[in-house]
């Protein structure tokens, strides 16, 4: 079933999905005009909820790629620690722990104010 649903993703998220995906909301909606306003209701909210299960498949792959890749620089590295692997794993708190322990690390190294991001 997953290798389906990431298949399904894979696919809607291209451009040829799209256009399947706009050609039956097209074709759905011309049914109004017939009495289907039902049949449509339900056809594009199926769809809302294929598109967002969609984006949500797509951003779990990307996340876990990216994960898998830092985990590897890291591993990869001699002088890193190699604790902070499969942090994505633990609760928030941990996770904020950890961010807030190494950014007073860093600061500890470079003593210069950062600048604001705004």
């Amino acid at each position: 079933m997953n290798d389906f649903l990431f298949r399904m993703a894979d696919f809607l998220s291209r451009p040829p999905g799209f256009y399947f995906v706009i050609t039956a909301m097209v074709g759905s909606t011309a049914l109004v005009p017939f009495g289907f306003t039902n049949v449509v209701t339900y056809a594009l909210s199926v769809a809302a909820i294929v598109i967002t299960s969609i984006v949500l498949i797509q951003g779990y792959r990307d996340t876990a790629a990216i994960h898998a890749k830092l985990d590897e620089i890291i591993v990869s590295m001699r002088e890193t620690r190699n604790e902070v692997v499969g942090l994505e794993h633990e609760q928030p708190e941990r996770i904020a722990a950890a961010v807030e322990r190494l950014e007073q690390e860093a600061d500890e190294q470079n003593p210069t104010p950062r600048q604001s991001a705004i």
